[in-house]
């Protein structure tokens, strides 16, 4: 009993709660715990997206998505409706938000969409090979936010607030059809959003885009960037990779080698540890190649530039004797193919035997009827082309008694 009452001297002073005055005082406590760094952008530094939550219905049952874009410095803001939130929207997006503004920032701010980061890592975040592909093509970087810190994007998230009461609250007692109308609609109220004055400050946010952010901005590139998706290739044998069942050419000493390809509606680029080897005209024939003569091997080229033409024309420059001979091997085969060793053989003959000698074969080939390949090699292997050759006109009959002369028959 006075153990009690010594414990109840104590801590008689202090006050007891319930249960929810616990919790409210403790609400209390914590919020002023919290602290919120006020950041600093600078011109032309970042372009901070996002889509917005609610969305505006279609009269065919579907509804429009609406991006979100804003900058750091000016908070001068860009929307646009599409028909999802796939990486091709996002993207999609983007160029036009860069187009809106004429210029690059150095870093472009999502939050961490499925769509376009791979790994939303808090410290390593990695976004897919198509979004640093778009990234490449602008000059900028992509920077993703922390996971689950919106303060991170307060200014996109700003942005969004402001679209959904100015622009899109305007918007949501008319019917749209389609995602192009209401990108129209939208267009007149987001100038008016831009032009509206600052509550506390001056200006508005257009006028302080171009005072601030206009000079700061890289400038766009030549063509707006065309959606590329990537794939893993190998290189056969034939130096060649397939790409949707069609196989393009790449250079001979990358056989055997994993390379990637880089895929756009038009070309297929085919890529060697980031350097671009190789690039084609897409072609949609499955089980066609398309081979560029550079990427062969010499001997592989050598035999492509072979025609009748050129074996004929080769002739022609050792003698006009040569030529015929090259043409009637062609004409004897089916196919011209098929004389093509021959004729190689024939003309390499030139340089065992010199070109006057090969022309003079030739000649006497084609007297006696017999202008193949091993003919022309056994008359110039046994020198019968250095013989003097005689001709009917020249030969004499020798006198002989039992030869009778045309007086016999007078």
């Amino acid at each position: 009993m006075l153990l009690w009452e010594e414990y109840r001297a104590d801590y008689a002073h202090l006050q007891t709660y319930s249960y929810s005055q616990f919790c409210d005082n403790y609400r209390r406590f914590a919020k002023k715990l919290k602290r919120s760094m006020r950041q600093i952008h600078r011109a032309g530094e970042k372009l901070f997206i996002d889509y917005a939550g609610p969305t505006i219905g279609l009269t065919d049952g579907s509804r429009a998505h609406i991006f979100v874009a804003a900058m750091g410095a000016s908070s001068y803001t860009f929307a646009c409706a599409t028909p999802s939130e796939t990486m091709a929207d996002w993207l999609d997006s983007t160029a036009r938000a860069l187009s809106y503004i004429s210029g690059v920032p150095a870093l472009i701010v999502p939050d961490n969409p499925k769509a376009m980061i791979a790994d939303a890592n808090r410290y390593e975040p990695r976004a897919n090979d198509t979004v640093l592909d778009f990234a490449r093509h602008y000059g900028t970087s992509i920077l993703p936010a922390r996971p689950r810190h919106p303060q991170d994007k307060a200014k996109a998230e700003s942005a969004v607030q402001i679209v959904e009461r100015w622009i899109m609250a305007r918007l949501r007692h008319q019917q749209f059809a389609s995602v192009h109308e209401v990108n129209k609609a939208i267009t007149p109220l987001l100038k008016l959003l831009n032009e509206k004055p600052f509550q506390k400050l001056p200006g508005s946010r257009a006028s302080a885009f171009a005072e601030l952010d206009v000079p700061a901005l890289l400038p766009l590139p030549v063509q707006r960037y065309e959606m590329a998706r990537f794939k893993t290739v190998k290189t056969h044998i034939d130096y060649h990779v397939e790409v949707e069942r069609h196989r393009y050419s790449v250079p001979h000493a990358l056989v055997g080698q994993v390379l990637e390809a880089r895929i756009t509606t038009s070309m297929v680029e085919i890529l060697h540890r980031g350097q671009r080897v190789a690039s084609h005209a897409r072609s949609s024939r499955q089980g066609g190649f398309t081979t560029i003569s550079d990427h062969m091997p010499a001997a592989h080229r050598a035999h492509m530039e072979w025609t009748p033409q050129r074996l004929i024309h080769w002739g022609q420059s050792i003698g006009p004797a040569t030529a015929v001979a090259v043409t009637r091997l062609m004409e004897e085969n089916k196919h011209p193919e098929h004389g093509y060793r021959a004729c190689l053989g024939l003309l390499s003959l030139a340089k065992r035997y010199g070109k006057p000698r090969l022309e003079a074969g030739c000649t006497l080939a084609l007297q006696i009827g017999a202008c193949k390949y091993r003919h022309v090699r056994d008359i110039l292997a046994n020198n019968r082309d250095q013989s003097t050759p005689t001709t009917a006109s020249d030969w004499i009959s020798p006198h002989h008694a039992h030869v009778r002369g045309p007086d016999y028959y007078q």
